[in-house]
């Protein structure tokens, strides 16, 4: 597995792992495990659900199928906190997962924080459709301090400024597929506004009808946000900070 090694890491860092698609697996400093948006069946996937033997927490941007992917199977596998909007718990609380797997309050919503196994999630507005409840984003304050955010899918929207004053971003994690979300160029755009200190993109490649390159956003990042260190990874691989 290659890695994308930030020289500024300490000897214990937070790793972030694509998984293809918007799935990411999140390995804090603190030995923490998240799971984001977990369609490991996804056609870029380097991993199976066999290879999913822990997670301390699954987070759910919204209810479409290619971001619900195997939440159910991994929570009920793992014993995870299963974090979504209420609307999207109780579908899937039907659909098997334990009530006491659930956020306390049987969800949450765009504009709250939770403490969850030592990290406080953050939910944010997306601009976007969802089958249950709407569609949103996550900022995670890790133990460290660290912070990653993790768009979910959604068009440009000046609201980002706002999450950009309000935390000072690490990393965040960019939709840039077009077609269903934003495009390079918009991203780029979107990270200036986030004034994050780096970017991975994601949801892109996985069909014929996104960008299949991630040189749009590239390129126009190192005009819009050359502040930001560009992480342009394969499915596997691993950013540490």
């Amino acid at each position: 597995m290659d890695h994308i090694i930030d020289k500024e890491a300490t000897s214990v860092s937070n790793r972030l792992q694509w998984l293809g698609h918007s799935a990411w697996r999140l390995t804090t400093s603190q030995g923490k495990v998240i799971l984001i948006d977990p369609w490991v069946g996804n056609p870029l996937s380097p991993i199976t659900l066999d290879d999913v033997d822990r997670a301390d927490l699954v987070l759910v941007t919204h209810d479409h199928s290619d971001h619900i992917g195997d939440s159910v199977a991994i929570v009920n596998k793992t014993g995870a906190t299963f974090v979504a909007q209420p609307e999207t718990s109780r579908r899937y609380q039907d659909a098997g997962i334990p009530e006491d797997r659930l956020v306390p309050g049987g969800g949450m919503n765009i504009g709250g924080s939770v403490q969850l196994a030592g990290i406080t999630v953050t939910m944010t507005d997306a601009y976007h459709t969802s089958e249950t409840g709407e569609p949103a984003g996550f900022i995670l304050t890790l133990e460290d301090g660290k912070v990653v955010y993790h768009a979910g899918d959604t068009g440009l929207h000046q609201n980002m400024a706002t999450w950009g004053m309000l935390y000072s971003i690490d990393i965040a994690l960019l939709p840039i597929g077009s077609h269903f979300t934003m495009d390079g160029r918009q991203a780029a755009h979107a990270l200036r506004l986030l004034k994050a200190k780096a970017a991975a993109p994601m949801h892109y490649r996985t069909f014929p009808l996104l960008a299949q390159s991630a040189d749009e956003f590239v390129e126009h990042a190192r005009s819009q946000a050359p502040q930001a260190r560009i992480h342009v990874i394969e499915p596997g691989d691993e950013i540490t900070f």
